[in-house]
């Protein structure tokens, strides 16, 4: 209600309101931390198992020697590790591994007109007032 009100907010109620903004700001980019982390783990992992399957296919003497789906066919591993990588990035798994620094950007943009800003886990940062020339 206070935000509505039609005269300034006193200083008290100032502190109240960024301590709760920054409070909501920490909760979130908290909350994105555990998924976040999954969605690393399983991106390492598959980019790992492709890494792995692509050295072996291209070692392979055969690869030369028959056709390119021929090829994918002999290399079930490698196959199925791509498939599941490009999957992996048409589902977004990419946006959902930086999406913390993501918010974080954007916070830090939008604080900027505020003399603020913010670090990655959404800790408020205020900026000395610049001086009135």
């Amino acid at each position: 209600m206070a935000g509505s009100q039609a005269y300034p907010l006193n200083s008290l109620e100032q502190t109240e309101d960024l301590k709760a903004f920054e409070r909501r700001l920490m909760e979130y980019v908290a909350s994105l931390g555990p998924s976040t982390g999954r969605c690393r783990i399983i991106l390492i992992v598959v980019s790992v198992c492709t890494a792995t399957g692509a050295w072996g296919w291209l070692l392979d003497p055969r690869t030369s020697q028959v056709s390119f789906l021929q090829s994918l066919w002999n290399h079930p591993f490698f196959t199925l590790s791509c498939i599941v990588l490009v999957g992996l990035f048409l589902a977004g798994i990419h946006k959902r591994v930086v999406a913390p620094s993501i918010i974080a950007q954007r916070c830090r943009t939008v604080l900027a007109d505020y003399n603020m800003s913010c670090d990655d886990t959404g800790k408020l940062i205020l900026k000395p007032r610049p001086a009135n020339t």
